[in-house]
């Protein structure tokens, strides 16, 4: 696969500024950041986004995680590899990439389990870091920027 284009915000650096500033703005906001990369790997699959589900799974997989739960973040509701706050967090994660599925796009039932588990600082993290994941998937989607490929 080759890419239609470099990805946008490299064309335009000021977006990939903002984007990377997002993301450092919710680092420690009481959601690990190993949940939050199992999501991303998650939105990342959901959206069929090569890169970001190619890096999803070098980053966990260089931090240790057991390939188990890289794995098995694929089919996360039949596995047992998940804690109960990871499974709220991938069930919001899903939720919220997948709104058009649903004429209840996120449930109450999805976002009371997530409030079990995470305060209003944590969900904003974790709602904020899902918006972003699903901005990258759909500019490199968009462009076809495939897996392993340089950013340029």
């Amino acid at each position: 696969m080759q890419a239609r284009m470099k990805n946008p915000a490299v064309i335009l650096p000021e977006t990939l500024q903002a984007l990377l500033a997002v993301s450092a703005s919710i680092k420690d906001r009481g959601v690990t950041e190993n949940t939050m990369d199992l999501v991303h790997l998650r939105v990342s699959q959901i959206n069929g986004c090569s890169v970001c589900t190619d890096m999803g799974f070098r980053k966990l997989q260089k931090e240790g995680e057991k390939i188990e739960r890289i794995v098995g973040v694929s089919a996360w509701r039949e596995m047992p590899y998940f804690t109960e706050a990871e499974r709220a967090a991938l069930a919001l994660g899903e939720a919220m990439t997948r709104l058009a599925d649903r004429p209840d796009a996120v449930s109450d039932e999805v976002w009371n389990e997530a409030a079990k588990y995470y305060d209003e600082k944590a969900l904003s993290a974790l709602i904020i870091s899902v918006a972003v994941d699903n901005v990258w998937n759909r500019l490199n989607a968009t462009v076809r920027h495939p897996a392993g490929a340089s950013w340029n």
